[in-house]
C-alpha cells in the first residue's frame, strides 16, 4: 500500500490549482447546486442495464462480429441520447497467432503460472495468485455464450466510435473521456470493461440532455482493441493529435478536434474484494473499504498536471460520491491513456491499482469466463456507479456544466 509520505506530499496537492489553456482554475470546495442535480440523474438500474446491453455480445473481442455488433450498438445507443457520433477506422495486422483463443496484449497466450509486473506498475507486496487470459474454450459452462464467443479474430479493418457534446463558449477545447469495449478470456467481459463502457455511455446521456450547457467540450470515446495493446486508442492519437484546435472551415466556429485539455480513462470499476487469502481463494463479498482508484503515472511528460488532475477527482469524489471514497496513486499502466500521457494530462479510474492489485491476482474475474454479469452483486455494481459519480462531478466542474 502507498505510504504515509507519499499519500501526505500528494495530499498536499489536492487542492492546487489546474492549469488549462485558458489560465488557472481553483476547484470549488464545496458541492455546486446544478452538478448535484447532475449527479443525482445518474441511476444504479440505468448502469447496470447498460452493462447488460453490453453482455448480449459476449466478450466483444476484437476483430470479430460479435465486437463489429457491439460498436453499432453503442453508436446507437450514443444517438439516441442526442450525442452526435463519429468512428474512428484503422486497419490491425498482427502476426498470425497459433492460438484462436485468446491471449495477452500483443496476442501471444499467457503462462498461466506467471504473475505479470506491468510495467509502471509498482512493485507487488502481500500474497499473489496467478493470473492471466483465459484461451480454454470449455472452461467456459455457458453452452449458449461459449458458443457466441466461439468466431476467432480476423485482421484488417477495425472501428471504434465516439461522440462529442460541444462547448457553448470554448469549443475549441475539451476533456476526453474514455473505456475501452473490446473484451477477451470467454466471459461475457461485464467488469473488463462493460463497466467502464457503461460508465462514459451513461455520462455521454446525461451530458446530453437538452437542459445542460457547457463552457468547453466533452468527448466521450469508446476504444476498440485495447486488449491486443491499446491500438485503437494510438490509432485516435496517430489521426487525431495535429489536427487539436483547428478551426474547420475557418470562421465557422467549428473545431472537429478541439484541443486535449486532459484524458480520463476507465477500465474495470466495479470489483475490490481485497488481497487474495493465504490459500489463494479471495474474498466473495466486496470489502467495506472498497475504494475508487485514481491514477496517474509518474513518469509520464505530463505527471504533475496528472497529479494535480487525479486530486482534482478526488476532491470531486468527496463532493458527489455517494458511498465509496477515492484514493490517488502514481502507477497508471496498461491502458487507454497511456497514449496520451506524454501529450496531456491523462489519469485512469478503476476498481484496483492496475500493476500491483490486478496483476498479483486480486481480481479473478480479469479476463476469465466468469466476468459475466450475474457475478456481481449490487455492491459492485454501486462501487462502478460511484466512478461515475466521481468522474461526472470532476469533469462538470471543469467544463463549467450548468443547467438551463
Amino acid at each position: 500500500m502507498r505510504s504515509s509520505f507519499l499519500t501526505a506530499t500528494l495530499m498536499a496537492l489536492a487542492c492546487a490549482t489546474m492549469i488549462g489553456q485558458s489560465g488557472p482554475t481553483v476547484p470549488p470546495q464545496r458541492p455546486v447546486a446544478d452538478i448535484t442535480t447532475l449527479v443525482s440523474r445518474l441511476d444504479l438500474e440505468k448502469y447496470k442495464a447498460t452493462i447488460k446491453g453490453l453482455t448480449q455480445f459476449g466478450d466483444r473481442r476484437q476483430g470479430t462480429e460479435r465486437n463489429r455488433k457491439a460498436v453499432d450498438w453503442i453508436e446507437a445507443q450514443l444517438k439516441s441520447y442526442g450525442c452526435t457520433t463519429e468512428r474512428i477506422k484503422y486497419d490491425y495486422n498482427p502476426p498470425p497467432q497459433t492460438n484462436q483463443g485468446g491471449g495477452g496484449r500483443g496476442g501471444e497466450a499467457p503462462d498461466p503460472t506467471n504473475v505479470p509486473r506491468t510495467q509502471g506498475g509498482g512493485r507487488p507486496r502481500g500474497n499473489r495468485v496467478a493470473t492471466g487470459v483465459n484461451t480454454d474454450a470449455m472452461k467456459q459452462p455457458d453452452a449458449t455464450l461459449r458458443a457466441l464467443n466461439m468466431e476467432p479474430t480476423t485482421p484488417g479493418l477495425r472501428e471504434e466510435v465516439f461522440c462529442t457534446k460541444v462547448g457553448a463558449t470554448v469549443p475549441g477545447e475539451m476533456y476526453i473521456v474514455g473505456a475501452h469495449m473490446d473484451g477477451h478470456g470467454w466471459g461475457e467481459a461485464a467488469n473488463d470493461n462493460g463497466s467502464g463502457t457503461a460508465l462514459v455511455m451513461e455520462l455521454a446521456r446525461i451530458f446530453s440532455m437538452p437542459d445542460v450547457t457547457t463552457e468547453r467540450s466533452i468527448r466521450f470515446a469508446l476504444w476498440n482493441n485495447e486488449e491486443t495493446g491499446l491500438n485503437g486508442a494510438r490509432a485516435y492519437v496517430e489521426q487525431r493529435q495535429a489536427l487539436q484546435g483547428k478551426e474547420n472551415p475557418p470562421g465557422s466556429g467549428r473545431y472537429p478536434e478541439p484541443k486535449w485539455l486532459g484524458m480520463v480513462q476507465h477500465d474495470m470499476m466495479m470489483w475490490d474484494h481485497g488481497m487474495p487469502r493465504a490459500d489463494g481463494t479471495l474474498n466473495p463479498e466486496q470489502r467495506p473499504e472498497a475504494d475508487v482508484n485514481i491514477e496517474f503515472q509518474s513518469t509520464a511528460k505530463f505527471a504533475d498536471e496528472a497529479m494535480k488532475l487525479a486530486f482534482m477527482f478526488h476532491g470531486a469524489n468527496e463532493r458527489y460520491a455517494t458511498d465509496y471514497p477515492a484514493q490517488v496513486g502514481p502507477h497508471m499502466t496498461n491502458t487507454d491513456s497511456t497514449p496520451f500521457m506524454d501529450i496531456v494530462p491523462a489519469i485512469s479510474l478503476r476498481e484496483n491499482e492496475r500493476g500491483v492489485h490486478t496483476g498479483s491476482g486480486w481480481n479473478p474475474t480479469w479476463h476469465q469466463p466468469i466476468d459475466v454479469f450475474a457475478t456481481f452483486s449490487d455492491k459492485d455494481f454501486r462501487l462502478g456507479l460511484n466512478a461515475a459519480q466521481t468522474t461526472l462531478g470532476a469533469v462538470a466542474e471543469l467544463v463549467k456544466a450548468r443547467l438551463k
